[in-house]
């Protein structure tokens, strides 16, 4: 069965410096390469990561979160996610991603967490 798309879209958030990246679709080996790029890229001071829209997420793709979290942390940079639904904290409470990245119910959440 070959996944659906994922697709992002960057806009700024509420406060100066931040930058919601949302995504929608699987997060998973054949859809995350785009998505690796663009992260890649990116250096805003917050980055909220909404996974509202994400159904379902492998290995593959979770391991983008903490690689960028690495990352930022190195540059004095902060990774936050939003809207992550049972299925996906699932698998990220396996791979233990919930100790290491905050988490909020809402974007607006994560904001007000700033």
């Amino acid at each position: 069965m070959a996944d659906s798309p994922l697709t992002y879209t960057s806009s700024p958030g509420l406060k100066e410096g931040t930058t919601v990246l949302t995504l929608t679709g699987p997060l998973t080996l054949t859809t995350m390469f785009p998505l690796q790029e663009e992260l890649r890229s990116l250096a805003p001071q917050v980055l909220i990561l909404d996974l509202t829209a994400v159904p379902y997420i492998d290995s593959a793709g979770l391991g983008l979160i903490p690689t960028y979290y690495v990352s930022a942390g190195r540059d004095g940079r902060t990774l936050l996610l939003a809207g992550v639904s049972p299925r996906v904290e699932a698998v990220m409470g396996h791979a233990r991603i919930d100790t290491l990245v905050k988490t909020f119910p809402t974007v607006a959440a994560a904001e007000a967490s700033l």
